[in-house]
């Protein structure tokens, strides 16, 4: 028995092994508490304070899976969950769901399930609150069977003195410490009282009590107190502007907004574990993405089936043994092997020369050489036969100017491409501005989602519901801390893309501070707007990723080009912000533009932001479904 916070559900997690004891020892049935013990934990039921069984499961399932995690044997199991519905009362809601229940019928329910396997030990933590007195009385008829009939040893922490009265031992605790322990009728001699309550509160007092030596006596003069503040003299009523008013009116919502904002912003910072995820999870990712996607093609391993063994035939192999693309490995014996080993995936593709190669290449026989190639991944397949082809031209354009003396001259024209942009042609230079688009809108947007739904969970949102706040303060206030949150991702991946990578903002950085800024609006907009449909953390996460990441993978210019995009596609890519960040990032990183070449492009993403607000003040409501 004690106030809240006093240490009563510390106390019972620490004897269930579900928190380590910061000093002191205790013991169960004999044993010091050990978590890894589960041969002690299969003699105790314990019931938290809140419900804690499956609600998308029927009452009747959670015995029966509570049943088979304390291992009752599958012939027990049936009877015992037959006894457990009819004990406890529950045989008519056997099959619903324990979400239509009512809180007396719930607590009932995790009683059963806490009782099924037949403890020796019974630790409920407030098992009674919030429950009705008619509830409540019930609920303690069945602890006193239980005690009485089956001599279970019952654990409970309580607020209410009357259930107190009902033990044969009571605890009473404050701040930590236990104050005295005894029967309620020592208690009660001890202290001279009449009830329980009456000693609980002598004993508070005593323990409450601060020294004589910090006893500080006070004389306040009134003489010095200030004046109440009272209204002005020649203060007429009804004279004050409509002007005034609406400064007054427009100041208050302010404050409220920086309310919600500053309350967010410092529950942030307390979490350290979201506070990790904003802030180093899009560096990780950057770190996979800059890594992991590649567009790249190199090292391809490859094997060859020389059935020719001649000069000629080694003069055309060390066209792929003595390039960067292609990695030799041991060579082939037959035909069954190359099948082989490319099912195996040893090798992406395979040369195979046949007998009388030399020969018939020095008589201008045209000999013919086959490549086994693995088209398992398309684009990749695709890049390799490009690079085999190239090799293949370079051998015998070689061969020609050996034999005349002179380069082939095929064409009439000579074409050598030069890239204006990403002259190296490094797929990282274009992987990087993509991936920080990606990012800056998954991240944000989820946590802003997560950051709603989260209160819904908890019900804090009931106290801005009844506050004289309106749903725009509110969604603001969420949504600025998550703003901030995303722009210093914004600098750190920019930070690390060239630190890292090499890739570096070539045009207008201010530009795209600003874009950026605009974009990561829009995106927290966005996880505002979900979080108005779902209502839990779960669903909150999955439908920002999904709603995120597949228009911004497939149609926003990052796996494919912006031009490509046609009809439908490209309706999705423009209807949505990364489309047009994934612009600007390219602009800046690759193409070196300055900010007026997309004044647009931040006007729009602007615009995203206000739209996505404006839907997500509508879908909210004030007042619960």
């Amino acid at each position: 028995l004690g106030s809240n916070g006093c240490g009563k559900t510390t106390t019972m997690k620490m004897l269930t092994g579900l928190l380590p004891a910061s000093e002191g020892r205790a013991e169960l049935l004999g044993k010091p508490i050990d978590a890894r013990d589960i041969a002690t934990r299969m003699r105790i039921g314990y019931m938290s304070q809140a419900f804690s069984l499956y609600e998308e499961i029927s009452v009747r399932a959670n015995l029966e899976l509570h049943g088979r995690l304390f291992r009752i044997p599958s012939g027990e199991l049936r009877l015992r969950v037959a006894a457990a519905l009819t004990r406890f009362d529950l045989d008519a809601v056997a099959d619903a769901s324990p979400a239509s229940l009512p809180l007396g019928m719930r607590q009932r329910l995790q009683l059963a399930a806490a009782c099924l396997h037949r403890p020796e030990i019974l630790i409920l933590d407030e098992p009674t609150s919030g429950v009705d007195p008619a509830a409540r009385d019930r609920f303690w008829r069945l602890l006193v069977e239980m005690s009485r009939r089956d001599g279970v040893t019952i654990f409970i922490s309580t607020h209410f003195m009357n259930e107190a009265e009902r033990c044969d031992r009571v605890s009473l605790m404050h701040a930590g410490r236990v104050l005295s322990v005894g029967s309620p009728e020592e208690l009660r001699v001890a202290r001279g009282t009449t009830t329980l309550e009456g000693a609980f509160v002598a004993y508070l007092e005593e323990a409450s009590a601060p020294p004589a030596s910090k006893v500080m006596k006070e004389a306040p003069s009134l003489a010095a107190a200030p004046k109440p503040i009272g209204a002005p003299d020649n203060v007429q009523k009804g004279t004050s502007s409509v002007s005034q008013s609406s400064h007054r009116s427009s100041s208050a919502s302010l404050r409220r907004v920086w309310a919600f904002a500053r309350r967010e912003a410092v529950e942030v910072l307390r979490d350290r574990i979201r506070l990790a995820f904003a802030l180093l999870g899009p560096l990780v990712l950057m770190v996979g993405f800059g890594y992991g996607i590649s567009f790249d093609i190199e090292n391809l391993r490859y094997a060859v089936l020389d059935r020719d063994q001649s000069y000629e035939s080694r003069l055309f192999l060390e066209q792929f043994s003595q390039s960067r693309y292609f990695v030799e490995q041991t060579r082939l014996d037959d035909e069954f092997e190359i099948d082989r080993r490319l099912r195996s995936g040893e090798l992406r593709f395979a040369v195979d020369i046949p007998p009388g190669f030399g020969r018939d290449l020095l008589q201008d026989r045209q000999p013919q050489v086959s490549f086994w190639l693995d088209g398992g991944a398309t684009f990749p397949a695709e890049t390799a036969r490009a690079y085999i082809q190239g090799a293949v031209l370079t051998y015998a354009a070689d061969r020609y100017r050996q034999l005349h003396g002179r380069a082939p001259q095929v064409l009439p024209i000579n074409v050598e491409p030069r890239f204006r942009y990403n002259q190296d042609f490094r797929s990282v230079f274009a992987i990087t501005p993509g991936a920080i688009m990606l990012l800056l809108i998954l991240i944000p947007a989820m946590l802003t989602a997560v950051g709603v739904v989260r209160e819904k969970e908890m019900g804090s949102i009931t106290n801005v519901y009844a506050s004289p706040a309106t749903v725009g303060e509110y969604l603001i206030g969420k949504q600025l801390p998550y703003i901030a949150i995303g722009f210093v991702s914004f600098a750190s991946l920019v930070l690390l893309a060239g630190a890292l990578f090499g890739v570096v903002a070539k045009g207008s950085l201010i530009g795209l501070s600003l874009a950026a800024l605009m974009y990561v609006f829009a995106a927290t907009a966005f996880g505002l707007l979900i979080s108005a449909f779902v209502s839990t953390q779960v669903a909150a996460i999955f439908a920002t990723a999904v709603l995120t990441v597949i228009p911004t993978a497939h149609y926003s210019g990052f796996l494919y080009p912006a031009s490509t995009l046609e009809g439908l596609a490209r309706a999705m890519g423009v209807g949505f912000p990364a489309f047009w960040f994934q612009t600007v990032s390219l602009c800046v990183f690759a193409k070196g533009l300055d900010a007026d070449a997309f004044v647009r492009e931040i006007a729009v993403l602007f615009g995203f932001g206000v739209v996505f607000l404006l839907l997500a003040r509508l879908a909210v409501r004030k007042q619960g479904s």
